[in-house]
């Protein structure tokens, strides 16, 4: 199997999406999906990049030109922060650690509450 087949399924599977459902976000069909998940069709780059949009990642990613399925911000989003990477906290995937150490559910839990408190607090 390729590399772009294996990271569709992969993060089709990751974001608890069904063939259907990516088909329906990129208005195309669950055979299109399938075909281009068993390697029978290669998507074009069109394709692609709506694949990619709609998985959060990068068509590098899914082509295998890196291993970094994180995208990157634009300059111009963070002016500041070149080097910086948009983490989608939602992420049921999402392994959050600190000094080297898995941090356990009701931590993240507690990061999510004082997150969510400080950004409703912007809102006022």
């Amino acid at each position: 199997m390729s590399k772009t087949a294996d990271r569709i399924k992969l993060l089709r599977k990751q974001k608890q999406l069904t063939q259907s459902e990516l088909a329906n976000i990129i208005s195309a069909s669950r055979m299109a999906i399938a075909n281009y998940e068993t390697n029978r069709n290669t998507p074009s780059l069109g394709m692609l990049s709506l694949l990619a949009e709609a998985l959060n990642t990068t068509t590098d990613y899914l082509q295998g030109k890196t291993d970094s399925p994180v995208r990157n911000l634009s300059q111009e989003a963070l002016p500041t922060h070149p080097n910086a990477t948009r983490v989608d906290l939602a992420d049921k995937q999402l392994i959050l650690s600190y000094e080297g150490q898995d941090l356990s559910d009701d931590y993240k839990q507690a990061i999510f509450a004082v997150l969510k408190t400080m950004h409703d607090g912007n809102k006022r």
